[in-house]
């Protein structure tokens, strides 16, 4: 509803020009101001998108008080009521962007015609306002769609490297900038922590928000070069668990993995987040992995790492007899090299843990992972790792026993159907009741590609039959097809097909024309 404010010293012209008014716009609410002084206050509350000004008044002139309200309101449109025809007067008027003036006294059809024109204009620029705030807000929905996509790619999954460029384009962060990950681990039923918790995230700095898998809720987040590493990650890890004190739960726990430069090795820091998760009874309930107690040398780290990171890819892919071997070698290595035996069950319990944190992302509640007692020799290492990985396995099994034959023709059936939506893994894991690591898994095994390769190949197939369409416009099939800029969506197809998709179409049309 548009919002009209009368300006006038003069009580009788006030109520004659709200008469006038209210019978030409009966929409319009129109509200009164007396002087200057009362028009600022109501220009605040009121809010009107009109004011209807008299320019000579008591104390504050009208083209003071037009210079004041636009201040704080540079919106707000101004029509001078005067009777003065004077030009030092339209002159300051034309410089505070006054829209028009009406002479007093001026007919009722005159008043109507000047204000109607500029109500007209406030219509108009409202609706622009309005198309423009609802595509922002759909931009923004999509971003955060963008944003929990690529984490969940990053973290657990291989994805074609254009695709990840461009979503990060998107995003608009530069991925050349130092990175590490926080593992978050809530309570069960932490749902309603999610948009807090990435509120707070958002006001901490730059930072990739995950989506929450089973209880773990993985962050990237982007160095800040004016702090230090460990001071803005405490800060950022107090800011989060500040949002538990009033519930006072112990389940909330932040892992800390290590900084690194480039997004090739962002899963590294990611799984040195979990195992900083190992213990969440610690008082403080955050830790760097840094600070987990390694009894090792500097030099045995590179190894460490590199045993994570395939110890990490093997249990994602379920391939229990490659985890077998690979626990059995890397006991035996440490036995060779003369290792002591606490050190080497140390390190066997670490990469159990982050085969328990990743089964829990994937829906699988494995429980506590403990070695029952110390042992004695190697030999009875070896045995009780067995006997947890055998427990390990066996929950991995019955879960996907559990898991319907046709779940994928579901899922690409979703695809093929919602292709035009702003779809994540996130949101099929949802539609399908399965985690989003586990369709990531089921396409690689299946299909043989990644899920956002097919639904790129969807949405191309689809753009292609559109292309065939003459009274389509390019921008009209970005949208038609799922996605919000045009020149994201040329990229993709030429990626895709090798031409542009207006070359594509000229080869089309060209065809046709011969037969």
């Amino acid at each position: 509803m548009m919002r009209l404010l009368i300006v006038d010293d003069e009580p009788i012209e006030r109520e004659g020009m709200e008469a006038i008014l209210k019978k030409a716009f009966p929409d319009v609410l129109i509200a009164q101001a007396k002087n200057g002084r009362m028009a600022i206050d109501l220009a605040d509350s009121f809010q009107p998108h009109l004011v209807l000004m008299d320019i000579m008044m008591p104390g504050m002139t009208g083209l003071e008080t037009i210079e004041k309200i636009q201040e704080n309101h540079p919106k707000i449109k101004f029509v001078m009521v005067t009777a003065f025809d004077m030009f030092d007067y339209a002159r300051q008027a034309i410089k505070l962007g006054v829209k028009d003036y009406v002479l007093k006294p001026s007919k009722a059809s005159e008043i109507a015609l000047t204000v109607g024109k500029v109500l007209e204009e406030c219509q108009k620029e409202q609706k622009v306002e309005s198309t423009s705030r609802m595509q922002s807000e759909k931009l923004e929905q999509a971003l955060s769609l963008v944003e929990t996509d690529i984490v969940t790619q990053l973290l657990f999954d291989h994805v074609h490297e254009v695709h990840i460029d461009m979503l990060v384009e998107m995003l608009n962060i530069r991925s050349t900038l130092e990175k590490f990950v926080m593992v978050l681990v809530l309570p069960e039923g932490a749902q309603n922590y999610y948009l807090p918790i990435k509120e707070r995230v958002r006001a901490s700095g730059d930072a990739w928000v995950g989506a929450l898998n089973g209880r773990q809720l993985p962050l990237i987040i982007f160095r800040d070069s004016k702090k230090s590493f460990r001071s803005q990650a405490i800060a950022l890890a107090t800011a989060i668990l500040s949002l538990n004190k009033e519930r006072q739960e112990t389940e909330w726990f932040v892992g800390i993995g290590q900084v690194c430069q480039t997004l090739d090795d962002i899963r590294q820091s990611y799984q040195e987040a979990l195992i900083a998760t190992m213990d969440t009874s610690l008082a403080v309930k955050y830790r760097f992995y840094m600070d987990v107690p390694a009894l090792t040398l500097e030099t045995d780290n590179l190894i460490v790492k590199q045993q994570q990171k395939d110890f990490f890819e093997h249990i994602r892919l379920g391939e229990w007899v490659a985890i077998r071997t690979r626990l059995l070698d890397i006991i035996q290595q440490y036995e060779n090299v003369g290792n002591s035996l606490i050190y080497t069950q140390q390190r066997i319990l670490e990469l159990l843990w982050v085969a328990n944190r990743v089964m829990d992302e994937m829906g699988m509640e494995v429980g506590s992972l403990f070695f029952s007692f110390q042992a004695n020799d190697y030999r009875q290492l070896r045995t009780e790792t067995l006997l947890l990985l055998e427990q390990m396995n066996s929950v991995y099994n019955a879960h996907y026993d559990q898991i319907e034959a046709d779940k994928i023709h579901q899922v690409q059936q979703y695809i093929r159907e919602h292709s035009h939506e702003d779809i994540s893994l996130d949101t099929l894991a949802q539609r399908v009741s399965l985690s989003p690591i586990y369709i990531s898994k089921m396409f690689k095994e299946k299909l043989g590609v990644n899920y956002i390769d097919y639904l790129t190949e969807c949405r191309i197939d689809k753009a292609k039959k559109l292309l065939n369409d003459p009274e389509k416009s390019l921008k009209e099939i970005t949208f038609e097809i799922g996605y919000h800029e045009p020149n994201y969506f040329s990229k993709v197809f030429k990626k895709m097909c090798g031409v542009s998709p207006k070359d594509y179409r000229k080869t089309l049309w060209s065809k046709q024309a011969k037969v």
